[in-house]
């Protein structure tokens, strides 16, 4: 007899686990291929402003991708919790100087910013965490909502292509397929430690050599 699909809280847990029980040794390896496959991506050779995170939970870690950024005269942003819209985010410049403090959430943020956050509208590419990812373009996220609330103007006026949505995660996280809510933002495309996934709005716009 098959077993019944697991929930999406269940699903979330058992793939936390999984990625938490990496090494330092995996995790270091992991964002260090990470990094080199987005390097190759079009996109985000062309863009001139890339949201990224920082890493928490066994998460993959792709801030080394800012250092290379930042040689190409690329501006970096990190999410930051907004002061009074609920479950929204705003998005920080920061640079190799800047300071940080931890959310409520326990998050690393920027102190101190020498810029006022930039809307989400006038990003290039925003680099997703993901907890689970299918190849339709289906996320698990952590189950605040705070991406799908900040995105949802991709929902709402689908002529709007901007910004490219990619996902980010260890490959272990993969699964065969996610059923989506009604406020959920599927990803333009994941990228793993293992290389390019397509998404739900690829139309191979991430497209590597």
């Amino acid at each position: 007899m098959s077993q019944p699909p697991l929930s999406r809280s269940d699903l979330r847990r058992q793939l936390r686990q999984k990625r938490r029980a990496l090494s330092s040794a995996q995790q270091k390896q992991a964002s260090e291929s990470l990094c080199r496959h987005l390097k190759h991506l079009p996109q985000l050779r062309a863009a001139r402003h890339i949201a990224l995170y920082w890493p928490a939970d066994g998460e993959i870690d792709p801030r080394p991708i800012a250092r290379w950024a930042w040689q190409r005269g690329i501006r970096c942003y990190l999410p930051v919790l907004h002061p009074w819209s609920k479950r929204r985010l705003w998005f920080t410049a920061f640079t190799a100087k800047t300071r940080f403090r931890r959310n409520r959430f326990g998050i690393a943020e920027p102190i101190k910013v020498a810029r006022a956050p930039l809307s989400p509208k006038h990003l290039d590419v925003v680099l997703l965490p993901l907890v689970g990812f299918d190849r339709s373009g289906g996320r698990l996220g952590m189950g605040g909502g705070f991406y799908d609330t900040t995105f949802a103007f991709r929902r709402h006026q689908p002529g709007w292509n901007r910004p490219k949505l990619l996902g980010v995660a260890h490959q272990i996280q993969e699964v065969a397929g996610l059923a989506l809510q009604s406020w959920d933002v599927p990803v333009d495309g994941v990228v793993t430690d293992g290389g390019l996934v397509g998404g739900r709005g690829f139309r191979g716009c991430f497209k590597a050599p």
